[in-house]
């Protein structure tokens, strides 16, 4: 049985992660895209549901701008939640089992708690980066801001100042750290029994461990987004669960988690 790492700064007991080859990303893709062929169905409604969620939030943009930084940001931290159920197909067919929709529903079940609650700081991530958005404007803007047109033209191309440089830093920031809690904890607490923060610090230490290899992964990730909603956000179909299920082989690859018991 493979050893644990035991964390002294923070009394946790972690598994142990593996470091891989800086091309690895590719195969995670390949593998999702395996995947996705498998499920189509299963796996493609994840996708459209992503989908129809973009096009609320550009229907959101259009109507109700003030709206758009919190849509946006709680439409984008959501993912790592929302494809709970790609994890569970993954997991399914490395079993070598036949996956379908009730191994999509039994894993809401089994991971309900560990998932509210990742999903619950998510959310704090999400209202925290609002807040963060509201105060930057009241500093650096000293019109009135009524409307998306003066959005662009007093905050995105405004020459007077360096707000939107700055926002999009601390987006970058935010975004990143997200990135590092995420990638691999919300897969690890659907597969095995284990606490919110251990998994967490898993995560962590798996980008530590990995740097380039996860860059590229952030970056294929942020590419592919980029290029669903380039598509009216039709793309989602299709990104969504090769992501998803990519994301499974990343956790699998990364994270040796065989010391671990299985979440029931």
């Amino acid at each position: 049985m493979p050893p644990t790492y035991e964390d002294p700064a923070e009394g946790l007991t972690l598994p142990p992660v593996r470091a891989v080859p800086v091309t690895r990303p590719f195969r995670w893709l390949a593998l999702g895209w395996r995947d996705f062929k498998q499920v189509p169905f299963c796996s493609g409604y994840h996708g459209l549901a992503v989908a129809l969620g973009g096009f609320v939030i550009v229907w959101l943009a259009l109507r109700y701008w003030p709206l758009l930084p919190g849509a946006v940001s709680g439409f984008l931290l959501v993912g790592p939640i929302l494809a709970t159920g790609l994890y569970a197909l993954s997991r399914r067919i490395e079993m070598g089992g036949k996956a379908s929709l009730a191994d999509v529903r039994e894993a809401w079940r089994r991971g309900t708690k560990p998932l509210v609650m990742m999903g619950l700081l998510l959310a704090i991530a999400a209202t925290a980066w609002v807040l963060l958005s509201a105060v930057l404007v009241a500093l650096f803007v000293q019109v009135s801001i009524t409307g998306l047109q003066d959005f662009l033209r007093h905050i995105v191309l405004s020459k007077g100042s360096h707000l939107f440089t700055v926002w999009v830093l601390a987006g970058g920031l935010g975004a990143a750290l997200v990135f590092a809690i995420t990638v691999v904890s919300v897969p690890l607490l659907l597969d095995r029994d284990i606490d919110m923060l251990s998994a967490i610090a898993t995560s962590i230490r798996a980008v530590g461990d990995n740097p380039i290899a996860m860059a590229l992964w952030a970056t294929i990730i942020m590419l592919a987004t980029l290029f669903s909603m380039a598509t009216g956000m039709l793309g989602f179909v299709v990104t969504i669960p090769v992501i998803g299920h990519a994301t499974w082989h990343a956790y699998r690859d990364v994270v040796d988690a065989e010391s671990l018991p299985l979440r029931r």
